[in-house]
């Protein structure tokens, strides 16, 4: 069973609809707080969304959507929503720190030539090897921070988890680390 999003942080709000679409109603474009799903929602009519709103879309009675359209497609991102989004993925590390350091102590193979960690942007084998060793030497990791003074020369790892996050939404990519 997929995960469900309770609520949406408003990326771009189209009062008009897309300037080449076909129906001309008012579109949302939306990122679920939790699993980072790209949705395209409806708002109810007269209701008019700002940028960062915050949005409930759960199950229950939805006081400003009138139905989530679907999911949104990365090609059809607004600049606009381009620009929140690096916003609030920022904002999302900055509060669950811990859960993406958890992925830093937890990081598995993929398979016998691909390591999760080398999936980070910036992240090779070298430093693959050196973060394995170093978690099974001195234990977790429990900050961004600890990271970078245990691992010498390593990149920084929290705008890495930021670059793949950001890629992971905007481009077409084989394996996710962090959305569903």
């Amino acid at each position: 069973m997929t995960e469900r999003e309770e609520t949406t942080i408003i990326l771009d709000f189209l009062p008009n609809g897309y300037p080449f679409g076909e129906r001309r109603l008012p579109i949302a474009q939306a990122i679920g707080k939790n699993y980072f799903t790209l949705l395209e929602l409806v708002p109810r009519k007269g209701v008019k969304l700002k940028i960062g709103e915050e949005v409930y879309i759960g199950t229950d009675k939805r006081d400003k959507i009138y139905y989530i359209l679907g999911r949104l497609p990365r090609e059809k991102l607004t600049n606009t929503a381009k620009i929140e989004l690096e916003e609030f993925i920022n904002k999302s590390i900055e509060e669950k720190e811990k859960n993406f350091v958890e992925f830093f102590n937890n990081a598995q193979a993929i398979n016998t030539r691909l390591h999760q960690l080398e999936l980070l942007p910036g992240f090779g084998k070298k430093h693959m090897k050196a973060i394995i060793e170093d978690r099974d030497k001195g234990g977790n990791f429990k900050s961004f921070e600890e990271i970078k003074e245990r691992i010498k020369n390593i990149p920084d790892p929290k705008k890495a988890v930021k670059k793949r996050l950001v890629e992971e939404l905007t481009e077409k990519t084989r394996y996710k680390l962090f959305v569903n």
